[in-house]
């Protein structure tokens, strides 16, 4: 069996609403996906953790932070 883990990050519109806006981007991935004979299996969160920078002597010394990123999961 096969795996493609694709990123899925929803773009919001003020304007349209959030909820049906992602389910619709979501929708979209999927349907693309499932055309090139992909099957869907579940949407899964990802935390990356990116170390700080300590710089030279301190200088320009850039904090760590935290990166969260959703994947879509499909199989074959």
């Amino acid at each position: 069996m096969d795996y493609k883990v694709v990123p899925f990050t929803a773009s919001i519109d003020p304007i349209k609403g959030a909820s049906s806006n992602v389910a619709d981007q979501l929708q979209s991935l999927i349907n693309d996906y499932s055309q090139k004979g992909w099957e869907y299996v579940r949407l899964e969160s990802v935390t990356t953790i990116v170390k700080p920078d300590m710089g030279c002597f301190g200088l320009g010394a850039k904090p760590g932070f935290t990166i969260y990123s959703q994947m879509a999961v499909f199989k074959k």
